[in-house]
C-alpha cells in the first residue's frame, strides 16, 4: 500500500507514541474529535494499526518496518494476552498446514488451558490483525504462524 506524504507522517506519530489512544492523536494531529481519528485510521493507515486487549492502538510490524525503513528493526514485538500467547505456542509455522479454530482450541486444551472456541476464535483473529498469525481461507478459516517463531518477541500484558 502506498501512503501519502501526510500518511506517512501520522504512522511515524503512531509508531512513536504506541500503546496510544484516539485522544492523544486527536492532539498530534489537530483533528476535531476522536471519532476523525478512528475514521482516519481505518481510511488510511488500516493495515498498519491494530487495537490491543485494552483497546490500545498499536502499530503492527509491517508499520515499524515501514517507519524504520528496515525489516530487521522490525522485529516482531507484540502484546498479549495469556491465551493469545499460549495460541501463539500451539499454531502451525509458516511453512506448515494451518489449524483451523477447533483444531487450535483442542491444542490450548491438550497444553492445560480450558478457553472456550469463541475466546480462542478472538484470541486467533486479534492475532491475525497483529499481523504474526495469517488467516488461510478455506471451507472454514484456518490459521498458522506469517512469522517464525524465533523472530517473535512476545511479551503478556497484565489485566487491568
Amino acid at each position: 500500500m502506498t501512503l501519502s506524504p501526510e500518511a506517512e507522517e501520522r504512522l511515524a506519530d503512531l509508531v512513536e507514541l504506541q500503546p496510544t489512544k484516539n485522544a492523544e492523536l486527536q492532539e498530534r494531529w489537530g483533528m476535531e474529535s476522536g471519532g476523525e481519528v478512528h475514521a482516519y485510521l481505518e481510511a488510511e493507515l488500516a493495515d498498519y494499526y491494530y487495537r490491543d486487549e485494552d483497546s490500545l492502538i498499536r502499530a503492527t510490524p509491517a508499520a515499524v518496518a515501514a517507519v524504520t525503513g528496515d525489516e530487521a528493526a522490525a522485529e516482531h514485538a507484540v502484546t498479549v494476552s495469556t491465551l493469545q500467547r499460549t495460541v501463539l505456542e500451539v499454531l502451525p509455522g509458516p511453512d506448515e498446514e494451518p489449524d483451523s479454530v477447533v483444531a487450535t482450541l483442542h491444542a490450548v486444551r491438550d497444553g492445560g488451558g480450558d478457553p472456550t472456541v469463541d475466546e480462542v476464535r478472538s484470541a486467533l483473529h486479534g492475532l491475525a490483525d497483529m499481523g504474526v498469525v495469517e488467516r488461510v481461507q478455506r471451507t472454514v478459516p484456518t490459521f498458522r504462524l506469517a512469522v517464525t517463531r524465533d523472530a517473535l518477541n512476545v511479551e503478556v500484558a497484565e489485566p487491568a
